[in-house]
Parts: structure tokens; C-alpha cells; sequence
């Protein structure tokens, strides 16, 4: 599953790899790859394939899992799509509380006790993922752990994840899409080694211009 949902995300560009020219996010760090699974919304098969796969994931992992909320802005609609699958509740964390009206973080019914699932499209550093978390479980909420749709697996997004005792499972993830990629003449296999190497050392760019300070 996880190769078949790294080349979905392939087939319609949801990730770029491009080593020779990278991308700069937004905390400056230079990445050859750039991931924007909003675009998986706007390809139905591709939309249905991950959806039902989150939906299986969260069956198979957090059995019990009463509420699904969605991160905000870019989990929103894969909570919306994959509660309305199992049949279950779903809301969303803002990402801090609105200003007017009742100043609700949280928008949807979230009882105290509620098993609640967090629903992320990526997962880099998981710093936003863990501020849901934290807010969630500030509301009384019990947070089974964390899916989403594909994760760097970079060691400071481990590590956070370790030390706030959360679990999260991810549907794909960059060495496998990096694999794929190269099994289908995407990018060369000698780049899997520049890639990996970022993902491992993001402040360290001697990756870039084939691997070479």
C-alpha cells in the first residue's frame, strides 16, 4: 500500500523531486522535495484511493477511535471525507481560537473523554501536528495518535513524537517515494542518496549541486 499510494501522489505532481533546483519552505530550509497533498482533492481516484486508506488505517490502528479531527487547514477535508467512510463524528483544530463569536480552537462537538484520532496530510517536523495535540488534549480529549498521508521521517519529527508520547502512522513516506520515483524513471536512483541525505540532515546542504560542498 505504501508504494501504490507514493505513486498516486507521483502520478498527478502532489510531490515534486527536484534536487538540482530546490524548493525553499517556509522556515528557509532548502528541500529537493516539495509535497502539497491538497492536490489529491482535485483527482478523484486519487482522493478515493487515499481516503479509503486512511479510513483502513485508522480501523486497523486505533480501533476504538470515537472522533476524527482534522489539522487546519490541510487535513480538514481528508477527516471530513474518511469520517463520513467509517460513519463518524468529525471536526477541526483551528490554528488558534477565533476572535469573535463563541472563540471556539476547536470547531465541531468534542465531548471530555472523546477518542479522538488527529488526521494530517504530512508530517515534516511535527511541530503543527503537536500543537492540535496538545490542544485537544487540553479540551479533556483521550488522542489515540496521529495518520496521515506521508511523513519525511526526519529525526527531529521522530524524536518530537517520542517525547509527547504520540503515535502516528503515515500511508507513505520518503524513502519509499524516493524508491518508487526511481523505479519509474522519475529521477535517477543515484539522487535517492542526496535525498535521504537531506531528509537525515536538513541544515546540512552539501546535497545540493550532486552531493558536493
Amino acid at each position: 500500500m505504501d508504494k501504490e499510494i507514493a505513486r498516486a501522489l507521483l502520478s498527478i505532481n502532489a510531490v515534486i523531486i527536484r534536487p538540482d533546483e530546490p524548493f525553499t519552505w517556509a522556515s528557509g530550509i532548502k528541500s529537493p522535495i516539495y509535497c502539497d497533498n491538497r492536490l489529491t482533492l482535485t483527482a478523484p481516484k486519487v482522493r478515493t484511493k487515499i481516503e479509503n486508506a486512511l479510513a483502513g488505517l485508522i480501523r486497523e490502528k486505533f480501533p476504538s477511535c470515537e472522533v476524527l479531527m482534522g489539522t487546519s487547514t490541510a487535513g480538514i477535508a481528508h477527516a471530513a471525507i474518511a469520517g463520513h467512510i467509517m460513519e463518524l463524528p468529525m471536526g477541526y483544530v483551528r490554528g488558534s481560537a477565533k476572535d469573535h463569536g463563541r472563540k471556539n480552537q476547536i470547531e465541531g462537538r468534542l465531548e471530555k473523554g472523546a477518542k479522538v484520532v488527529v488526521v494530517e496530510d504530512l508530517i515534516s517536523t511535527a511541530g503543527s501536528v503537536l500543537e492540535v495535540v496538545e490542544v485537544l488534549r487540553e479540551a479533556g480529549a483521550e488522542v489515540l495518535g496521529v495518520v496521515s498521508i506521508f511523513t519525511y521521517n526526519m529525526k527531529k519529527g521522530l524524536e518530537r513524537l517520542t517525547e509527547k508520547a504520540v503515535t502516528n502512522y503515515s500511508l507513505t513516506n520518503l524513502d519509499v517515494l524516493t524508491k518508487t520515483a526511481a523505479e519509474d524513471g522519475i529521477i535517477p536512483e543515484k539522487d535517492i542518496e542526496r535525498i535521504l541525505a537531506f531528509r537525515d540532515n536538513p541544515s546540512d546542504e552539501s546535497w545540493i549541486n550532486g552531493g558536493t560542498k
